[in-house]
């Protein structure tokens, strides 16, 4: 619920406040760490926690999905599993195996992730900042190419082949906002919060 709420704290962002957004989204995100992240690292040093994922998975894909969207934000790039599981580190008594959050929890969040950049690029175009939404259209697209690379190939991969289904529309629906702008110009401009996702220039249907 805190991490979603950091989240939530992002799509605020706009070209006039930025740093202070993201000033205040990573104060949040700490204190999930601090607060909630680090109990679960004591709650399971010394346990088989690997075993344990299915019980605590939801709350940290949920992270992944806040600690990524901050540092796309802030920095443009991906934040990769080594950076955060070197963040969480610190938390856990050097003497016992440290917490490592699962490769599968890492992409579940990402696909997650690919969502929200989706509502923060329709969002942004409203605001227009287009080469913004740009940017995103591409850092979504790089990241579900590589997931279809390797979704097939994951072990449990129900999930995951469910949000590759829901990714699949997020890019679509970032790629026809951005080029619905580029061709219609100013007179198409979806409003911020909208529901109307059916940007599609040939007036094919939204994938179901």
């Amino acid at each position: 619920m805190n991490s979603k709420k950091v989240i939530f704290q992002v799509h605020r962002i706009s070209k006039n406040n930025k740093e202070e957004v993201l000033e205040k989204a990573e104060k949040d995100l700490a204190a999930v760490v601090d607060q909630y992240i680090s109990r679960l690292v004591k709650e399971l040093q010394g346990t088989d926690f690997w075993k344990l994922r299915r019980a605590y998975s939801p709350g940290v894909q949920e992270y992944v999905e806040a600690a990524t969207l901050c540092n796309f934000c802030k920095t443009g790039a991906l934040l990769n599993l080594d950076q955060i599981n070197a963040s969480l580190r610190p938390l856990s008594d050097p003497s016992v195996e440290p917490l490592q959050i699962n490769v599968l929890d890492y992409l579940l969040g990402l696909a997650d992730l690919t969502g929200e950049l989706m509502r923060l690029a329709i969002g942004r175009i409203s605001d227009g900042e287009l080469e913004f939404a740009q940017k995103i259209c591409s850092f979504v697209r790089e990241i579900h190419r590589e997931l279809m690379l390797i979704a097939p190939k994951m072990d449990d991969a129900s999930d995951m082949k469910t949000k590759m289904d829901v990714m699949l529309q997020s890019v679509m629906k970032i790629e026809n906002a951005c080029f619905s702008v580029h061709v219609r110009g100013s007179e198409y401009i979806p409003f911020l919060g909208s529901e109307d996702t059916n940007f599609s220039l040939l007036g094919v249907p939204e994938i179901e």
